[in-house]
């Protein structure tokens, strides 16, 4: 089993998609008029697969906020140079980058779309696995 995609109520399609546009989003396609509401698929240009599933309209907003998700978690190569292409879309961090072991090489960084959902952008170190592992833990 693996993890397929996300879904992400949302409040203003537009307003999102130009959230997710900016952070290297793109979208793969469209389902209207579902009994969730309308369903818009994005990814980011180097995954074969969808990551996210933007739901919006009036059965979106039908159920309220209470159904989000806590975060969701984006692999990026170099933080600088992401907080940099952000920056100039007018996105910011909400707090400085940090480096959960101190390093330079593991970093953090918190972002929230238009809709509240946050955001944890994560630079690993050169040799780490592109997901998270039973060696990430300290009691594997």
């Amino acid at each position: 089993m693996r993890t397929l995609h996300l879904g992400l109520r949302v409040a203003d399609l537009g307003r999102s998609l130009g959230f997710y546009g900016a952070l290297g989003y793109e979208v793969v396609g469209s389902v209207h008029a579902t009994s969730l509401g309308d369903l818009t698929m994005i990814k980011l240009p180097d995954d074969p697969f969808v990551a996210i599933e933007l739901v919006s309209g009036s059965s979106a907003s039908a159920s309220g906020g209470g159904d989000r998700l806590s975060h969701l978690v984006i692999k990026v190569d170099s933080m600088d140079t992401v907080l940099a292409e952000l920056a100039a879309a007018g996105i910011h961090p909400d707090e400085p980058p940090g480096s959960p072991d101190g390093s330079n090489e593991f970093r953090t960084a918190w972002i929230t779309d238009p809709d509240g959902n946050r955001i944890e952008l994560v630079q690993w170190p050169p040799d780490h696995p592109d997901g998270l592992t039973a060696a990430d833990f300290s009691d594997a």
